[in-house]
């Protein structure tokens, strides 16, 4: 499991396994969100096994897919305010990248350029959230 910081309430991973959840307890957060849809690939953990596990080690688990084809998704406006209320929050998806964009579209516009150059510097390609401006 690789955690990478995105701010200090917000950080986002590539897959991570039901057996993960109570180490991201542990690391103190307290959201996990699966941006990524069910059936993506073979043997990737569906989001009712990833939602029972964040259960029994006490986390919050939000199911927010998106893809490149229908990013941001119809759920903008919620994810934004997920991002900020009840965190920590911990975002994953295959890579991170589709997380991470997420969190960078998400930003209202003061806080937009700061997040999307944070986002760059961590090797982030942004080119979903940059189609919205």
């Amino acid at each position: 499991m690789r955690i990478i910081p995105l701010s200090d309430t917000v950080a986002a991973s590539e897959q991570i396994s039901p057996a993960d959840m109570p180490a991201i307890a542990e690391a103190g957060f307290k959201v996990v969100f699966n941006n990524r849809p069910d059936g993506e690939v073979p043997g990737q953990p569906s989001s009712a096994e990833m939602a029972a596990a964040a259960e029994a080690a006490g986390l919050e688990y939000r199911f927010l897919p998106v893809t490149a084809m229908n990013f941001p998704g119809a759920q903008l406006a919620d994810i934004a305010a997920a991002f900020d209320e009840g965190g920590p929050v911990l975002a994953f998806c295959r890579s991170g990248t589709r997380s991470t964009n997420l969190w960078v579209a998400s930003r209202p516009a003061p806080e937009r350029a700061e997040a999307r150059e944070r986002a760059r510097q961590l090797g982030y390609d942004l080119s979903m959230a940059d189609r919205l401006g």
